[in-house]
């Protein structure tokens, strides 16, 4: 079984909670809008690293793909920063991971998983600030959403 933390939109934030999630992994997924080398090379030192270009992910992010193909555990997934750029053809995929909208979302449609982690990045209005963990076995998908506390603001 492969444990696999996706994270999306952390626009230059790597919060101390993420990084209990990511001590356990076999594998990260990041889907773009990472906005700096520092947190690639974060990544890279807990477990091997699945990432593509956001769209604020801007020079030092040239050699990223824009878009990624792989599979882990017996899952073939597909993985690109906006959603709208998933191509109509998805024959071969199980799962398509998307980011952007800082919205955390899961959803199967026509057969394919479709996992947006949302942001544990910087928070962005009220939304919450989310991950995912899934566990793949032999093409069994099973997918945990994570909320990352906030603290309250005193004011």
């Amino acid at each position: 079984m492969k444990r696999i933390v996706i994270l999306s939109d952390t626009h230059g934030l790597l919060r101390p909670q993420v990084l209990g999630y990511l001590s356990r992994a076999d594998i990260i997924i990041h889907g773009g809008d990472i906005n700096t080398q520092s947190i690639v090379d974060k990544l890279q030192e807990y477990a091997p690293l699945y990432i593509v270009r956001g769209n604020n992910d801007k020079e030092w992010a040239e050699k990223l793909p824009q878009r990624l193909t792989f599979a882990a555990g017996g899952v073939r997934f597909f993985l690109v920063h906006n959603r709208k750029e998933v191509p109509v053809d998805l024959s071969g995929v199980d799962v398509v991971i998307y980011g952007h909208s800082h919205q955390y979302a899961c959803e199967k449609r026509n057969g394919v998983l479709w996992l947006n982690p949302g942001s544990c990045g910087r928070r962005r209005f009220e939304q919450e600030i989310t991950l995912a963990v899934m566990s793949v076995d032999n093409g069994n998908i099973q997918v945990k959403k994570v909320v990352i506390p906030q603290e309250e603001r005193k004011g």
